[in-house]
């Protein structure tokens, strides 16, 4: 039973990951970012017990250049 527990978890584990993976590229394209290779990490969800990591992956200069004005933009209290 504890192996099937643990399988369980590992599972909700990965679940909880897809949707913050989802809620990321919700919440960026609201404000007209889109990063391409967002994504979970397919090793952190190898094995037994994984631990997935988000993968934000590779942007060109324009989306890094995006985020940076959104970020300041957020910082400066103006979310236009």
């Amino acid at each position: 039973m504890e192996a099937m527990e643990r399988r369980r978890a590992a599972a909700d584990r990965v679940r909880v990951a897809e949707g913050v993976v989802e809620q990321l590229r919700e919440g960026l394209a609201e404000f007209g970012v889109k990063l391409p290779s967002l994504r979970i990490d397919p090793v952190s969800c190898a094995g037994d017990e994984p631990a997935p990591l988000v993968d934000l992956g590779r942007c060109n200069i324009d989306t890094a250049l995006r985020l940076c004005e959104v970020l300041a933009e957020k910082e400066s209290g103006h979310d236009g």
